[in-house]
């Protein structure tokens, strides 16, 4: 079988073109590996007619507001609300969309106290309607594998990717192929992926190894590559800057603070936070920053060892899932975003994301563990004098509680780090846990333990 090729009848790109983030080579369509044919570096979109006719940043804020009043599919998702900003469709009926977007703002009281930030927001993404970020970009990349003649699409998933990418195919009537890593994914996100309807492959191997088999398929057959790499995901995903900044009424925070896995959601988030700048929709561009787990630093250690020059990779190992990466398919997308927002970028441990979730979780918002280690990575931020207690915070949460719950269950019985080099340092998450209490079925039973709860 031979390959599609992205500008098949259907893609009309008279107002996008392709760029190559190393070489600046423009092109009208890409190969189904998104990378640049002259040097083989990673694409993103432009649009050139900017510069001739830049959109005019008081009419987009009206039209964005009035379109919520609006009833048809295309306004009321999140996304596509902004599709000024987006590779443009020839009809709103064209969309493959469940809703996605018009996520939360969360103002966090309890860990405002902990840090000593009063501005302290939570954005969060899990409650999109797969439960993760991923929706945001999985809406556009879809619809335009549709439009682009293609009857499959696959991903190399940790989970959410799978999950997202599997409910959109099955909504635009599209066949879904998932590989993911066996043994290293959490089966609630793998259930998704399995209950829309995806052919699953569990491969023996890790993330990076299922991404590296996906690369070569998609130049042997006809299947669309729905990871990060593609460029049409991260035009979806950076829509979750606009609409944080539209909820913010266009005042920019001073930090925004976001996971770091395979980069491409910084990466999408930056480069909305240049447009906005660039057509006069925000006076200033907020410092975006990269947490990653210890056990997953590749971002961490290509900036500390490498200047950000080269990838130094790492074999990944994390608790947090959706960040278990080791060979991040963006980072120099992410390197350049950290630059160009004086961004910084920081590591955090098992024991402190696990802590920084039950924080998040007391206040009565819940997050997959990967979405913690923004609060964690905050922290040390502030202990490093890099974030001020006056300034404003933004953390991005990616993923809903529900992805993950054996973790969490794990951490509330106090097993999650029995048998391993964490088991001692653990203990300083005791007055975090909430383990079920097993009682006799008796009145005075309940009432004993809620006057020891009240003492507590």
């Amino acid at each position: 079988m031979s390959p599609l090729s992205t500008s098949a009848p259907g893609v009309r790109q008279a107002a996008f073109r392709f760029r190559c983030i190393a070489c600046g080579t423009l092109n009208d369509s890409a190969s189904q590996d998104f990378r640049c044919a002259h040097c083989g570096d990673l694409l993103e979109i432009t649009y050139p007619r900017w510069k001739e006719a830049s959109p005019d940043a008081a009419k987009l804020k009206s039209t964005w507001r009035n379109r919520r009043l609006s009833s048809e599919p295309i306004d009321q998702s999140g996304v596509w609300r902004f599709r000024d900003l987006l590779p443009a469709l020839e009809s709103g009926q064209q969309a493959i969309t469940l809703g996605e977007g018009n996520t939360p703002l969360y103002e966090l009281p309890q860990c405002a106290r902990i840090t000593g930030v009063p501005r302290l927001f939570a954005k969060h993404q899990g409650l999109n309607p797969t439960g993760s970020f991923k929706d945001a970009g999985m809406t556009v990349a879809a619809t335009f594998a549709r439009l682009a003649g293609f009857r499959w699409v696959a991903c190399a998933s940790t989970g959410n990717t799978s999950a997202s990418m599997a409910a959109y195919a099955a909504r635009g009537g599209l066949r879904s192929l998932v590989l993911v890593p066996d043994g290293k994914i959490s089966w609630s996100k793998l259930s998704q992926a399995l209950d829309y309807g995806a052919v699953t492959c569990q491969l023996r191997t890790d993330f990076d190894g299922c991404l590296r088999l996906l690369q070569q398929l998609v130049l042997r057959a006809p299947v669309y590559q729905l990871n990060s790499i593609n460029p049409f995901r991260l035009e979806g995903q950076k829509t979750l800057a606009l609409e944080l900044l539209e909820q913010l009424d266009w005042q920019p925070p001073d930090h925004i603070i976001v996971p770091g896995g395979n980069l491409g959601n910084s990466s999408a988030i930056g480069k909305a936070l240049g447009e906005m700048h660039g057509l006069g929709l925000i006076s200033r561009l907020p410092k975006l920053s990269v947490i990653q787990a210890e056990g997953a630093n590749a971002l961490v250690r290509t900036l500390r060892e490498a200047g950000g020059k080269r990838l130094i990779s790492v074999q990944a190992e994390t608790r947090a899932t959706a960040v278990r990466i080791g060979n991040p398919a963006s980072w120099k997308k992410a390197v350049y975003v950290l630059e160009a927002t004086s961004g910084a970028c920081e590591q955090v441990t098992e024991i402190e994301i696990a802590q920084a979730k039950a924080e998040i979780g007391a206040e009565g918002i819940g997050c997959e563990p990967a979405s913690a280690v923004t609060l964690a990575g905050l922290k040390k931020l502030l202990k490093q004098g890099f974030v001020k207690p006056e300034e404003s915070v933004i953390l991005v949460l990616t993923g809903n509680l529900l992805k993950d719950p054996d973790f969490t269950l794990g951490f509330h019985r106090g097993d999650l780090f029995r048998g391993t080099p964490d088991e001692s340092a653990s203990a300083r998450l005791d007055p975090w846990r909430r383990p079920p209490i097993v009682l006799d079925a008796t009145l005075d039973a309940v009432i004993r333990t809620l006057e020891q709860a009240e003492k507590s």
